[in-house]
């Protein structure tokens, strides 16, 4: 890992007890002033970001990253809200798990609230997914966003037969062989209650976790490949496979930023969610309950909103997204045409309309178990 593993961050508090047994908790925090430890998605952990506030503020800063937030979330939870300082996950996991769990500190709301003044309008304050669940704390900080559901080369199937068809699209014989699946686990378990034309989002009968897994079972039986964005991203551009799932303008991005836009990120017109046929992601950053928390956290959640570092973490090396920061004319003049083009800018507030926002899976361990076996029934 990047950041401190938590046996090193033990061992070093091991030391310092030995050596300072009453060492006072101001003399702690002392120490971590000029320390940053932050747990995040990619992009947070560029050089790109973080190399300017390193200059800016001396401090040592270290990121780790992953792509799946309940491992993340059991991070915290295995005992290492003492080694981090900021975490960076789905919208859900601040208000429904972390927050009531104790896990991450409320912002200061005087300090922080007037930053979602000048956000694109459905992030205005009190935005719902970065407030505790009775409106009184502010718990995080809206900035990556986007749809995400599927993929597909527009010279292969047409976005009006994809954004028609939808996620029945895999339930099409005839495509086995030519799709691939995104390696991201909670993703794949959303995406296989939509095929089987399932709300993923609400408390699954064992006729729907039966139909769940025979779909889990044929998806990836179907399935060229499995791999990661760079992967799939490849494999479109040399015909290897015509669609992917999971996918959005996160996967994509990048593909689309070479030249190639023909790869384009669909959000189904019609689905099992209330009607809606996408689902979309928020990120919300969050201050971890770390009893010495380093008061450069607060200093990186201001740095973040800038116009000129958020141009740069929409555009941070690995993937390209919106974010929320582009309701801020300043902002928004960074952009670039190619920019805009490469992120899908030109149909995003159609596709967030029609894609209901990442939720919790309530059943979510069973369904896990029943799409990893199909899974390892492929071979």
């Amino acid at each position: 890992m990047n950041g401190l593993s938590r046996r090193t961050f033990l061992q070093l508090m091991g030391a310092a007890a030995a050596t300072a047994p009453f060492a006072s908790s101001r003399e702690a925090f002392a120490a971590r002033e000029g320390e940053l430890n932050i747990l995040c998605w990619e992009g947070y952990n560029s050089a790109q970001v973080l190399d300017p506030f390193r200059a800016d503020t001396s401090g040592t800063v270290k990121a780790e990253s992953l792509t799946n937030d309940p491992t993340m979330i059991n991070r915290l939870r295995g005992g290492e809200t003492r080694i981090w300082d900021l975490i960076n996950v789905n919208n859900p996991w601040a208000r429904k798990v972390m927050a009531p769990a104790g896990l991450i500190k409320p912002l200061p709301k005087a300090e922080f609230e007037p930053f979602f003044e000048t956000m694109l309008p459905q992030f205005k304050p009190p935005y719902r997914w970065s407030m505790s669940e009775d409106g009184s704390e502010l718990l995080g900080m809206a900035q990556r966003f986007g749809p995400y559901s599927f993929v597909v080369n527009t010279n292969k199937v047409s976005k009006a037969t994809a954004e028609g068809e939808g996620w029945d699209l895999f339930n099409d014989a005839s495509l086995a062989g030519r799709y691939g699946i995104l390696e991201s686990d909670d993703w794949n378990v959303f995406n296989i209650f939509m095929i089987a034309g399932i709300d993923p989002f609400k408390v699954h009968d064992a006729a729907e976790l039966k139909a769940f897994e025979e779909t889990a079972q044929r998806v990836f039986k179907g399935a060229k490949m499995i791999g990661d964005a760079a992967t799939m991203n490849q494999a479109l551009v040399s015909g290897e496979i015509d669609l992917h799932m999971t996918g959005g303008t996160y996967s994509v991005s990048p593909a689309r930023a070479d030249g190639y836009k023909e790869m384009r990120a669909i959000t189904p017109l019609k689905g099992p969610i209330g009607g809606k046929g996408g689902i979309a992601w928020i990120e919300i950053t969050s201050t971890v309950n770390n009893p010495e928390l380093s008061p450069l956290a607060i200093q990186f959640l201001k740095y973040v909103q800038t116009p000129e570092v958020a141009h740069t973490v929409a555009f941070a090396e690995g993937t390209f997204n919106p974010v929320s920061q582009m309701g801020d004319p300043k902002c928004f003049a960074l952009f670039t045409p190619e920019e805009l083009d490469s992120i899908q800018w030109d149909t995003l507030e159609e596709e967030m309309a029609r894609s209901a926002e990442y939720d919790i899976v309530p059943d979510y361990d069973k369904a896990l178990e029943l799409m990893l076996g199909a899974k390892r029934q492929r071979g």
